[in-house]
């Protein structure tokens, strides 16, 4: 009975894990949006073709960095849609006016509902004192992907010390814990180029190959790399390929690769001295060819983020909790002197309401019924 239960359990986790295509009907797209402490928080976009997006909340942060990270600031949103029902989220802890090498670490979160986050800050001059890594001067773009060679949710990411440890940057890895609050262990070197290399991103392909994006900071020539190996911890496997895989010759950083429902794969990456994101695709995940900028203003100016695909029930939930903000923030907005005294204290009461709503349960049914008792009292 127990094998039976265990294995019905298994089958389950592998149906949720691996949806078809048909499954997913839009994606979201995690990102922050500049270097001033209001611009270095969690936006949220969405899209139904994967190129062109619309932010939700118009624009604004979805996640409040101040609740969550230890600098008040997050940079840098990696998402991941977990092989155990969860969506797991991790961010660079880091306000950047204080100087590109001031954050000692990361924000770990997970979710069920891409609404309501758990999150732990790992500091790392704390978490690992005593160790090289108590001398951190930077713990860059954090990204997460499943192991499946021992089961655990693999956290990666570039570090560099001020003690001579690790003079220039350099990608270490280490397992997150089983509720994803911490790191197991000290980090291990995931690769090293013997040159400063940040914002590495993998993925695994149809062959079960995987390949590392990553930017080399370091040399001459700066731009997105690739390594391609069946084995992420032998690197004597790792087969480097020629070339840089931006479309462009202007500055980039922050790849991010996902793939489109019909199989493309796309890769994109941050412009970061233009101030816009570009677009590209490929069938092969090794050439790519530029497809879209965004623009470089209004509503919409991502920085250094990453996409997953969704499925319908998660993209309603969503659309119907961005109408509530949206909502929301017209009632808050709305001028008082529009307002008698009895309004004025129903909007109170509509507001304490909201609040209520909106840290309950996820619900796309509660979050428009919200977003209608509103608009109904703002006519």
């Amino acid at each position: 009975m127990k094998r039976f239960t265990l294995l019905m359990a298994w089958i389950a986790c592998a149906q949720f894990s691996h949806l078809s295509a048909a499954n997913y009907v839009a994606y979201l797209f995690t990102y922050f949006t500049g270097n001033a402490p209001e611009n270095e928080q969690i936006c949220y976009a969405l899209s139904s073709d994967g190129w062109n997006y619309t932010p939700l909340n118009d624009g604004h942060p979805i996640i409040a960095s101040d609740s969550i990270a230890r600098t008040k600031c997050v940079r840098d949103p990696h998402i991941l849609r977990g092989e155990d029902g969860w969506f797991y989220q991790v961010v660079t802890d880091m306000r950047s006016s204080l100087g590109w090498s001031s954050n000692r670490g990361m924000v770990l979160m997970r979710s069920r509902d891409l609404i309501h986050w758990e999150h732990h800050a790992i500091h790392f001059p704390e978490r690992y004192k005593g160790t090289m890594f108590e001398h951190v001067t930077r713990v860059w773009a954090p990204q997460t992907i499943y192991d499946a060679s021992v089961g655990k949710y693999m956290v990666y990411f570039s570090i560099l010390t001020d003690d001579g440890s690790c003079p220039y940057d350099r990608v270490y890895y280490a397992y997150a814990n089983n509720d994803f609050s911490d790191l197991e262990g000290q980090p291990k070197v995931l690769f090293d180029v013997k040159n400063a290399s940040i914002d590495t991103d993998i993925v695994r392909d149809d062959d079960g190959l995987y390949h590392i994006f990553f930017k080399t900071e370091g040399q001459k020539q700066k731009g997105i790399k690739q390594f391609i190996t069946s084995d992420l911890h032998d690197m004597s496997k790792w087969e480097l390929q020629p070339g840089f895989c931006q479309d462009t010759n202007k500055a980039v950083e922050g790849s991010g690769v996902f793939r489109l429902f019909d199989g493309t794969w796309v890769l994109m990456y941050d412009c970061y001295t233009s101030y816009h994101y570009q677009f590209c695709k490929s069938t092969d995940l090794k050439t790519f060819k530029q497809v879209q900028d965004t623009q470089t203003t209004g509503m919409f100016t991502p920085r250094h983020g990453t996409v997953i695909a969704i499925t319908k029930q998660e993209n309603d939930l969503l659309t119907a909790w961005n109408s509530l903000l949206l909502a929301n923030r017209e009632l808050k907005e709305r001028a008082v002197p529009t307002f008698t005294l009895k309004q004025l204290d129903s909007r109170k009461a509509l507001m304490e309401e909201t609040q209520r709503v909106l840290n309950g349960k996820a619900s796309a049914k509660a979050y428009k019924a919200q977003a209608k008792k509103i608009q109904k009292f703002l006519k």
